[in-house]
């Protein structure tokens, strides 16, 4: 988003440019980071001491054998597990709004029309919000799913380069705007379900599972929101 819609590939300083505004944006979500925690702490924490134990084990020789066996194990297959178990179902889901069609609509239409209202007033539109939902298993597969809605193909596919990419985005309707609150709201909505499941995991309490998912979620909305209602006011659209 920022090199197509901001600093361009082709000047020298582009890559310069981009990696200020990267940081930039890395900055705000840490500053968003403390506002939240300031939040809970005033609200659902209030009162409540917190406290962090930290065991450190015991200190051994390093084994490499026995530490690649027990990463592949412990870790690379447990996360390949989790990822098809929610990706399966995610995959099907995504060929089923592609390609199930009511009348002569796909169903992926028939929802982004739905949405494009409240998407509007939130600088996005149908398919951008509809794709951040079809993205919940993976946050990778929200762009090829942008890219399918545009073209109304039945499967996921990327384009050959940025510029292709960009033509098809100001095709329809994004404008500076329209990036900066996809790039907003990517950074503040709800987490991967991986996230949410390993939360749920380690807390094992469905509340704040529903808190990790609504909190980010409803700062990124009222961020979005506001950006929104000040542009239509300054009449920068």
């Amino acid at each position: 988003m920022i090199t197509m819609f901001f600093v361009g590939s082709s000047t020298q300083l582009g890559p310069v440019y981009a990696a200020l505004l990267l940081t930039a944006i890395l900055v705000f979500g840490v500053m968003m980071t403390f506002l939240s925690s300031r939040l809970l702490s005033a609200t659902v924490l209030k009162g409540k001491p917190s406290s962090f134990t930290l065991e450190l084990p015991p200190y051994r020789m390093p084994r490499v054998g026995q530490v690649l066996v027990r990463s592949i194990l412990d870790r690379t297959l447990f996360v390949l597990g989790r990822a098809v178990i929610v990706a399966l179902p995610a995959g099907i889901l995504i060929w089923i709004f592609a390609n199930v069609h009511i009348g002569s609509v796909s169903l992926l239409a028939t929802c982004t029309q739905f949405l494009d209202p409240f998407a509007k007033c939130i600088g996005l539109d149908g398919v951008i919000l509809m794709a951040f939902i079809l993205g919940f298993p993976a946050n990778e597969i929200v762009l090829p799913i942008i890219i399918m809605a545009y073209l109304s193909t039945g499967t996921l596919l990327e384009l050959d380069s940025l510029d292709a990419l960009r033509a098809l985005l100001v095709e329809h309707g994004w404008t500076l705007h329209t990036a900066i609150c996809t790039m907003l709201f990517s950074l503040m909505h709800w987490p991967c379900s991986t996230t949410c499941l390993t939360i749920y995991k380690e807390s094992r309490s469905i509340r704040w599972t529903a808190i990790a998912i609504l909190l980010p979620t409803v700062l990124g909305m009222a961020i979005c929101f506001l950006l929104t209602a000040c542009v239509n006011l300054l009449g920068l659209v």
